[in-house]
């Protein structure tokens, strides 16, 4: 892309408008910054913008398609980028290859946040720079740019994907498509058609959740000429990697033998962080491992000092963590943060995690159109009560009401917000008996009541904290 004495106008501050602003200023491109509630930006409204004098339009993920300026944008025949757009167009070539950086990335309702930062450190113990980029970590438009790096690990959010349309990653995987975000998409088919660009020109491999039917039909279904590698929980097919016997089996050739010879990989147990404390595993982050490792071996990395990392990796934070533990003679009350967990598929793999009558609940937040009845009846078994949060509470409270009626129910009052945790936790602990957990798995977004899905979940810690140390734990 040729930005020099072009004019762009960049939507939002944020982390990803302040890189986008920045990397076009650097190539001579002049910048028109526009957000209402940051006073460092060029103007504070859109109105008087002459679109027909704009050369590009690049969006933050903060805004939905239809939103005004975006459709004035597009009327006037404006391009509209994403940055994920504007980084692939601006890429440079990497000082040791000559060639730009290859791209790894993903997407999905759940699950990608922890497989992009298994490839980033299973990459770099083979002795690539590899960081973690894009709706993770470092702007992905500044980490484009940078000749050092060797290969990008690119997490993708589907706002991010909507306005992109010339990506060619080297290697593409999505790990599940569930209901979320059906608000800024407008559906399901949407959501799903702007997830599936990934796939779209993909170099080297395809990486789909072969337990996933609407994920496997759009890997089958893209236009690209390269393997195509499933990923499974269950005894893997020709063409796959899954689990038999408590090991992870090859069965697409990743090891280097013929396809059509199962390579034991790795026992399962080796993978300690990926357990809970009894040795059962997570399901939703041994998914993420095999497809991170699909990735990893797919790339073409060398396979003994990635599978000694992904052994050693420990999930990012507030993912399904243990942030306090209140012991007595009688066992131990566990406080689990999983505040990642935004939506409803989320949810589900984390309950899904423990075992019945063990869990007392944390829910509700920013609902984003989502609902919950199949989810708190999947899990029902499991609950021994459940501590509603929230500003609008009504879509969780009316799942529990349908699906669960003879769980006991917290409600906790909105106001006032700076007590919300506190007393969240309190109510939540007191349906806990030795050997249950406390699980903070939302199935919500927090901007209702939190800065982030990271607020809310050292609040929970903070307050879990405060708890056990109130009730004669240190």
């Amino acid at each position: 892309m040729q930005c020099a004495d072009k004019t762009f106008v960049v939507a939002g501050l944020g982390v990803s408008g302040r890189a986008m602003a920045q990397v076009l200023r650097e190539r001579g491109a002049h910048v028109i910054t526009v957000d209402e509630r940051n006073g460092e930006a060029d103007r504070s409204s859109f109105d008087g913008i002459d679109w027909k004098s704009m050369d590009a339009l690049c969006v933050s993920p903060v805004f939905p398609p239809r939103t005004p300026f975006i459709l004035a944008a597009q009327e006037a025949q404006v391009p509209v980028l994403s940055e994920v757009e504007l980084a692939w167009q601006l890429r440079v070539p990497n000082t040791r290859t000559g060639k730009p950086a290859p791209w790894i990335g993903i997407t999905g309702t759940n699950g990608k946040t922890s497989t992009t930062e298994m490839v980033s450190t299973m990459l770099t113990a083979c002795g690539y720079t590899a960081p973690a980029v894009g709706n993770i970590g470092n702007a992905l438009s500044l980490a484009a740019v940078d000749p050092n790096n060797d290969v990008l690990c690119v997490e993708l959010s589907s706002f991010q994907l909507h306005f992109t349309d010339s990506m060619a990653l080297d290697c593409a995987a999505i790990t599940n498509i569930g209901a979320d975000h059906l608000d800024w998409h407008g559906g399901i088919e949407r959501y799903a058609a702007d997830k599936s660009k990934v796939y779209a020109h993909a170099q080297q491999a395809i990486v789909y959740n072969a337990q996933d039917a609407r994920v496997r039909d759009l890997a089958f279904a893209a236009d690209a000429s390269c393997a195509r590698i499933g990923f499974t929980l269950d005894v893997p097919q020709d063409g796959m990697i899954g689990v038999a016997d408590g090991w992870i089996v090859d069965r697409a050739g990743l090891m280097g033998s013929d396809p059509a010879t199962p390579v034991m990989v790795a026992p399962v147990a080796d993978f300690t962080h990926l357990r809970e404390p009894d040795g059962t595993v997570y399901p939703h982050l041994l998914a993420d491992a095999m497809t991170a490792l699909a990735w990893v071996l797919s790339f073409g990395a060398d396979a003994a000092p990635a599978l000694e990392a992904l052994k050693t990796f420990k999930p990012g934070g507030h993912r399904i963590e243990c942030v306090a533990q209140y012991t007595s003679d009688e066992g131990a009350i566990r406080f689990i943060d999983d505040s990642k967990a935004t939506n409803a598929g989320a949810a589900a793999a984390s309950l899904g995690s423990f075992g019945a009558h063990t869990v007392s609940w944390i829910a509700g937040g920013l609902a984003k159109g989502g609902t919950f009845e199949q989810l708190v009846a999947d899990n029902r078994d499991r609950l021994v009560g459940v501590t509603v949060i929230g500003v609008d509470q009504e879509p969780m409270l009316k799942a529990l009401l349908q699906s669960a009626p003879d769980v006991p129910v917290s409600v906790i009052d909105a106001e006032p917000n700076d007590t919300v945790m506190a007393r969240a936790v309190d109510a939540a602990a007191a349906y806990a008996k030795p050997g249950d957990v406390v699980l903070m798995a939302p199935a919500c977004a927090s901007m209702d009541q939190f800065v982030s899905y990271a607020d809310r979940g050292n609040q929970f810690a903070q307050e879990a904290q405060r708890w056990v140390v109130e009730h004669g734990q240190s």
